[in-house]
């Protein structure tokens, strides 16, 4: 095949080091944008401010903007708030490649689904859908599910790039055969992570006192926007039954939820609580670094959860709700932490005071290896034959 070409929307902080490490690979990648907008500073609707990534999105690989032709252009306008015909024609003009496509739920990614095969390339799909939260779809929407994607679109890709154990399992409910599936995980830059752990290992107090926290209390961080999906209010209502004067609680993010979380710590006078704002990625690094547990506690559309494979970077021990897509994959009892039902407050408490008075032999870094760029890229030389 002439090269891959990655069909994404906009750039994102967490695929570009992926594309940057393809390319050092040596890999003939190109990757083609949908939305210039998106590389803007823009209104992110969760933070509710301006957003900009202080790592660089475009740097290091070969890509492109593509025009849209949408009358209400944007990621965030639903299935026709993306129609690139300008890549449709793009495609018709290119010799054969293995055109990667993220996802179904626009009109460019669903054209691009159509066109791809018959203008002679391979199509690999890559969605992020475990088959635990198919359940909680209405009855409707699932036959409805089933005959789209099982009846047509899947049957339309040459293969299907599963992210994890969950990914996988909703791939095969809906007909994909296993010569299709090819395990390409659901990754982090490991590299710049591991790099410094290795570096803020042995500075935890000290950065405990450096970032305004109490150096002698071990830290339960979150990390994530306050919104319904990532229920953090399970995590703040756990604390407070905790009632643990040797722990804090640290919120990294902002939200909708904001001011309901803050009510609540003032309404029960809660200490050691603190919320940060949003915190950049140069900076993330200190937190994780400074902590001693980790916690997701997401509910559905938590399709895998990328700051569990950022903490276990930093060998910390999870605690993940049943229905965070990762937690299969990376959270094992009592070897990198505990997985507890989604809204269970009580037992989510329970594995919280585990990890503070028992804490486990850190294997997280170990695990978290796994789960690289390395095994994508190393997918990808098979099917280009590289």
């Amino acid at each position: 095949m002439h090269r891959i070409i990655f069909v994404q929307t906009h750039p994102i902080q967490y695929a570009a080091p992926l594309f940057k490490e393809c390319t050092e690979a040596g890999l003939p990648v190109e990757v083609w944008f949908c939305e210039k907008s998106a590389n803007r500073n823009s209104m992110d609707k969760f933070f509710g401010k301006p957003v900009v990534w202080d790592i660089p999105l475009l740097d290091g690989y070969k890509h492109r903007f593509f025009s849209n032709q949408s009358w209400k252009p944007s990621v965030e306008t639903g299935f026709f708030g993306l129609l690139n015909l300008s890549i449709i024609r793009e495609l018709r003009k290119t010799p054969p490649s293995l055109v990667v496509v993220y996802g179904w739920n626009y009109a460019t990614t669903m054209l691009l689904l159509l066109f791809a095969r018959r203008f002679g390339h391979k199509v690999a799909l890559r969605g992020e859908s475990p088959l635990t939260h198919e359940g909680y779809k209405p009855k409707w929407k699932l036959a409805i599910r089933k005959w789209i994607l099982g009846k047509w679109l899947f049957k339309n890709i040459d293969y299907a790039f599963y992210i994890g154990t969950r990914n996988k399992e909703f791939y095969k409910y809906y007909g994909v055969p296993d010569d299709k599936l090819k395990f390409t995980p659901y990754a982090v830059d490991n590299k710049r992570f591991r790099a410094a752990y290795e570096q803020l290992k042995d500075k935890k107090e000290e950065l405990r006192t450096q970032l305004g926290f109490a150096a002698n209390k071990k830290i339960i961080l979150f990390s994530g926007k306050f919104t319904d999906k990532k229920r953090p209010m399970d995590l703040l209502m756990a604390f407070h039954q905790l009632n643990d004067p040797t722990a804090q609680l640290v919120f990294l993010g902002d939200g909708e939820l904001r001011t309901k979380m803050e009510a609540y710590i003032r309404d029960f006078d809660l200490q050691n609580v603190f919320i940060t704002g949003f915190i950049n990625q140069s900076e993330i690094v200190k937190y994780y670094a400074a902590a001693d547990v980790f916690v997701m506690c997401s509910g559905v559309g938590e399709t895998w959860g990328l700051s569990v494979n950022e903490a276990m970077n930093f060998n910390l021990p999870i605690v993940a709700s049943d229905l965070v897509g990762s937690s299969i994959d990376l959270v094992e009892n009592k070897n990198t932490g505990y997985v507890f039902p989604t809204g269970d407050i009580n037992k989510l408490a329970e594995c919280l005071q585990q990890l503070l008075i028992h804490p486990i032999n850190q294997n997280s870094k170990d695990v978290i290896d796994h789960f690289s760029f390395n095994e994508i890229i190393s997918t990808l030389k098979q099917i280009i034959n590289y």
